[in-house]
C-alpha cells in the first residue's frame, strides 16, 4: 500500500523513492497512460525508445510524442511501463499504471491511499 497526501492545492500526490532521489508523483486520473517523468531520471529507469505515439491532452487537444519502455519502481517493486519525458521536475501517475489498484483520494481527510487488488 501506498499513502499520500492531497496538497494545500487539492492535488493527490505521492512520494516516490527512484535511485538516491526523493520525488513527488501527481496522480493524476485525467492521464490514462502510464507514466510522465523528468528526462533527469531516463538511465535511472533504464528507458528504452519505443516509438513515437499520440498523446490526448486537455481541450481535445493531442501531441505527438516519442514513448519509452521503462523500468519503474512501484509498491516495493519494479513494474514495466511506458513513459513520455518532460522538461520540467515532476511525475505523473496515469491511470494505466493504476489499473491493479484502487486509489482513494479522501479530500477531507488529505488522505491518498493507493493498494493493489490481488
Amino acid at each position: 500500500m501506498i499513502e499520500g497526501i492531497v496538497n494545500e492545492a487539492g492535488i493527490p500526490t505521492i512520494s516516490l523513492t527512484i535511485g538516491e532521489r526523493e520525488w513527488l508523483a501527481t496522480v493524476d486520473t485525467g492521464f490514462n497512460g502510464d507514466l510522465e517523468l523528468p528526462y533527469s531520471i531516463g538511465t535511472t529507469v533504464s528507458a528504452r525508445y519505443f516509438g513515437r505515439g499520440l498523446s490526448l491532452l486537455a481541450g481535445d487537444q493531442s501531441v505527438e510524442e516519442d514513448h519509452y519502455l521503462v523500468e519503474f519502481p512501484f509498491d516495493g517493486r519494479i513494474v514495466n511501463a511506458l513513459a513520455t519525458f518532460v522538461t520540467c521536475d515532476e511525475i505523473l501517475l496515469g491511470t494505466r499504471l493504476l489499473s491493479n489498484y484502487r486509489l482513494i483520494v479522501d479530500f477531507p481527510a488529505s488522505e491518498v491511499i493507493i493498494e493493489r487488488v490481488r
